[in-house]
């Protein structure tokens, strides 16, 4: 009996480990990603660490900032998103911006929310490493 119950043990020990190491490997290629090619704004911010929700409005609050320095972004793509399930079949304009741009974007970015400014903390770290 003590040897089902430690290989029971064992086996939900390596289940978290291999759920934690798929995590942070689905981490590390999406920081890669940013690195390489111009992703969205909320991908970025999402790549550095900050959550998702916060991300979203961290976005909004980088594009007002881009729209006020007259930053273009690097590209931008027509796309059809599937985020809410279904098929998808409107096409959806998004925008992909470089760590660089998102670099100048931050540095102008003055949130007054907490959870924003230590979003920009973080932006400011990955941008920043990468730029």
């Amino acid at each position: 009996m003590t040897n089902s119950l430690i290989r029971r043990e064992r086996r939900t020990t390596r289940r978290l480990l291999r759920a934690e190491l798929r995590r942070r490997t689905a981490a590390h290629r999406l920081a890669a990603s940013c690195r390489r090619r111009p992703r969205s704004l909320a991908t970025v911010a999402i790549a550095a660490g900050v959550a998702k929700d916060t991300a979203a409005g961290v976005a909004n609050g980088l594009r007002s900032v881009a729209k006020r320095l007259g930053v273009t972004p690097a590209a931008t793509a027509r796309t059809r998103r599937t985020v809410a399930g279904g098929r998808a079949h409107r096409t959806h304009t998004v925008t992909r911006w470089t760590l660089g741009q998102v670099a100048r974007l931050v540095a102008a970015y003055r949130p007054r929310k907490a959870e924003y400014i230590a979003a920009v903390t973080l932006l400011t770290a990955f941008a920043g490493s990468a730029a």
